[in-house]
């Protein structure tokens, strides 16, 4: 047997495990928040988050990826800033794609998984990146869509991300 294949092998065995385990749907992943879907982000919305989001980077001489996605995952909006690394561009779409999706920050995916044992079945939730940068966009209490930054360091991403967020009322 081919060492990937046992290692495959091996990983499947603990998930099955790990996943068997009493309280494994507990904490922050168990069930989504209480915020329900709203109407997608209208475009002019979107393209106001993404200004304050580019306005945060500069100020600190970052250069990144900004996604603005609907409550669907879809992509709404986007823009690269001069000079990003061509790799920060799927990564922002995920991110704001994840936070949509699940209506929460892309940091509670992070955290589980670098709180390791049950955290780490995060790894397998298909549609999800555990990397900090990706927010909910919410207005009057209801999820419009979500904004993903990649470009930086997880916690830059995730600065520059909830600046973009909080633009938008």
């Amino acid at each position: 047997m081919s060492r990937s294949l046992l290692r495959c092998s091996f990983l499947a065995v603990l998930f099955i495990i790990v996943a068997s385990q009493p309280g494994f749907a507990q904490g922050p992943l168990a069930a989504p928040p209480h915020i329900p879907y709203g109407l997608p982000i209208p475009t002019e919305s979107a393209k106001m988050a993404a200004a304050a989001a580019i306005a945060e980077a500069q100020k600190h001489g970052w250069t990144m990826a900004i996604s603005i996605v609907d409550p669907g995952g879809y992509l709404v909006y986007f823009e690269k800033m001069q000079d990003t690394q061509t790799g920060s561009v799927d990564l922002a779409i995920e991110k704001a794609r994840t936070s949509a999706l699940f209506r929460r920050p892309t940091k509670v995916f992070q955290d589980a998984v670098a709180a390791g044992g049950d955290g780490l079945r995060v790894l397998r939730l298909t549609g999800t990146i555990p990397n900090e940068g990706g927010i909910p966009i919410i207005v009057d209490g209801k999820v419009v869509g979500a904004i993903g930054v990649s470009g930086g360091s997880v916690e830059q991403d995730g600065q520059v991300a909830r600046a973009g967020a909080a633009a938008v009322k």
